[in-house]
């Protein structure tokens, strides 16, 4: 059993790190150059990129490492050594409300909301502003999460092999 917790944090660790590098890839300089960009044309391009994120490797880490995180904090409540258990909590914890969360509840309704305007409509143009600050802030919570989770479970691998 501890040879298969091992691998899946290990898991857990290279995945939050993947999904933490495509949000950072956001918050460092895609949305600033969306933000750079025509309006029109910015828009647009955020709606494709959100449409083209459903059939991506991407979404299949970020829902794998939300249900492997599940599993982790399960694991950690029920049979964890304590010093391997709060490891494996903390980072579950940081990765399902920091990162997966924020994504239901702020990232995709907002998307959304986008992908509901005609790029060149006058609404669309008054609501991108507030789309590009408030969806990068949110942005910049997952990738600090991601990190933090990717961390915790660092941590948690480190704690299992001396243990």
């Amino acid at each position: 059993m501890t040879e298969t917790l091992l691998v899946s944090t290990a898991l857990a660790v290279i995945a939050t790190g993947l999904v933490g590098g495509v949000f950072l890839t956001f918050s460092d300089f895609v949305m600033r150059a969306l933000a750079a960009g025509t309006t029109t044309g910015s828009i647009e391009s955020m709606q494709q990129i959100n449409r083209k994120v459903y059939g991506s490797l991407f979404l299949v880490l970020l829902m794998g490492t939300t249900i492997l995180a599940a599993l982790l904090v399960g694991y950690a409540l029920v049979f964890a050594p304590v010093d391997v258990s709060r490891w494996l909590l903390a980072g579950g914890v940081i990765h399902l409300v920091g990162v997966f969360l924020v994504t239901v509840v702020c990232n995709v309704p907002m998307n959304k909301r986008l992908d509901a305007f005609q790029p060149d409509a006058p609404e669309a143009a008054r609501y991108w502003p507030t789309y590009v600050s408030v969806w990068a802030r949110w942005n910049h919570l997952r990738t600090v999460a991601s990190g933090g989770a990717a961390l915790c479970f660092l941590m948690g691998c480190l704690a299992l092999v001396q243990a």
